[in-house]
């Protein structure tokens, strides 16, 4: 019974029942197989990971002894990329890195260590790339030829209409946007004693537009100027001594630089203006200042062109031939030469002045009626003869 029980047991428990010789029996290879084969992997998976951790600790390593992270180039699109005052080297790094312009701050910040104008870099728009090498950046960034602007120059004498029609055909905007920021002076830094139609105001000068300045931003820029050069001139504090508003003073320096031609004269035409407002009844002009271009101005025409009898005696509020007194705005941009010879009136006691001769620009004064005729049949016979006139 037992033999036929043990015939019955397969291999395993033959060589369970009956060991070799020695009395030892086999080991039960089939059992131990799966847990060696777990061990084994347990060790490679600790082996590589050993290996990724110092493998990459290594790279890590090589990363940081390594130059920066730099593009090679070339670089390709367009980026336009401010450099604002007071920006320094690692915020200009900072500003490159995150338009995509440079691959590194370090990259950038190691060019400009090893380029002495880099210490220069002007404020202002810059056309770059993506993806450049940090050296061609910095190149386009130290060059000062490369500041994005747009240059315009608003000449002296101009009046607001004027000035809108040469902005509109110097930017990229309509003279539209322009005239609707001038429906709120205030808001461009227009003092409250400035007239509503801004005339005056808009100060002539060499504007360096960026691509970021809109309407706004360009009439606010001219306005800035103006206040620079009345802070300059200090026009409220002298106006005042003289016994006139800021405002009045620059309408007498629209009318100086309308009238003036040379250097010399501005100051004098100053005077012959004060004189009449501050002596009517003695300088003979009962207060009219009798100024071509004011009556032109109301008018609505080219501030230059020479007035008819009929014009002359067309009432308007800038009509100083039939209104006693200044008209109740400037009537064009003066420049600091008007301003200054408004402020600073030269010494006489001069009434009358006549241009003789428009090429040249010579204008003569006087305090006699009998002589201001004789400079105008000068002035007759000069045009005579003359296509000036």
């Amino acid at each position: 019974m037992a033999d036929t029980e043990y015939e019955r047991t397969d291999d395993r428990v033959l060589d369970d029942a009956y060991p070799p010789e020695g009395g030892r029996r086999r080991k039960k290879r089939l059992r131990s197989v799966p847990g060696c084969l777990a061990a084994l992997v347990a060790v490679a998976i600790l082996f590589g990971g050993l290996y990724f951790v110092a493998t990459r600790g290594v790279e890590l390593l090589q990363d940081r002894l390594a130059s920066p992270g730099d593009f090679a180039g070339p670089g390709r699109g367009q980026v336009v990329f401010e450099v604002e005052t007071g920006d320094t080297i690692a915020e200009m790094g900072r500003g490159l890195k995150a338009k995509g312009v440079v691959k590194s701050v370090d990259a950038f910040t190691g060019a400009a260590l090893d380029e002495p104008e880099s210490t220069g870099i002007q404020v202002g728009f810059y056309e770059l790339q993506r993806k450049m090498p940090a050296a061609e950046a910095l190149g386009v960034l130290v060059d000062p030829t490369n500041i994005v602007k747009n240059t315009v120059t608003i000449p002296e004498g101009l009046r607001v209409t004027d000035i809108l029609d040469l902005l509109a055909e110097s930017t990229e905007f309509e003279r539209a946007a322009f005239a609707k920021v001038l429906e709120d002076p205030a808001s461009i830094g227009l003092p409250d004693y400035a007239p509503d139609n801004d005339e005056g105001y808009l100060f002539p000068s060499t504007y360096d537009f960026g691509p970021k300045d809109g309407p706004k931003a360009i009439l606010t820029k001219m306005v800035a100027r103006w206040n620079q050069s009345a802070e300059e001139l200090d026009l409220e504090g002298t106006a005042a001594a003289l016994g006139y508003t800021p405002a009045e003073v620059m309408t007498v320096a629209s009318l100086v630089e309308a009238e003036a031609a040379l250097d010399p004269d501005f100051g004098k035409v100053a005077r012959v203006i004060y004189n009449r407002l501050e002596n009517p009844d003695t300088s003979g002009t009962n207060g009219l200042l009798q100024i071509d271009a004011s009556v032109n101005y109301g008018l609505q025409r080219d501030l230059g062109v020479a007035l008819t009898t009929e014009q002359i005696e067309q009432d308007t509020p800038y009509n100083t031939y039939t209104r006693p007194g200044l008209p109740p705005t400037p009537i064009e941009a003066p420049g600091d030469r008007a301003i200054e010879a408004a402020l600073n009136p030269t010494e006489g006691d001069w009434v009358y002045y006549v241009t003789v001769d428009l090429a040249t620009g010579q204008t003569k004064f006087t305090e006699s009626y009998d002589e201001f005729l004789g400079f105008r049949e000068e002035l007759r016979q000069y045009c005579e003869t003359s296509d000036a006139c």
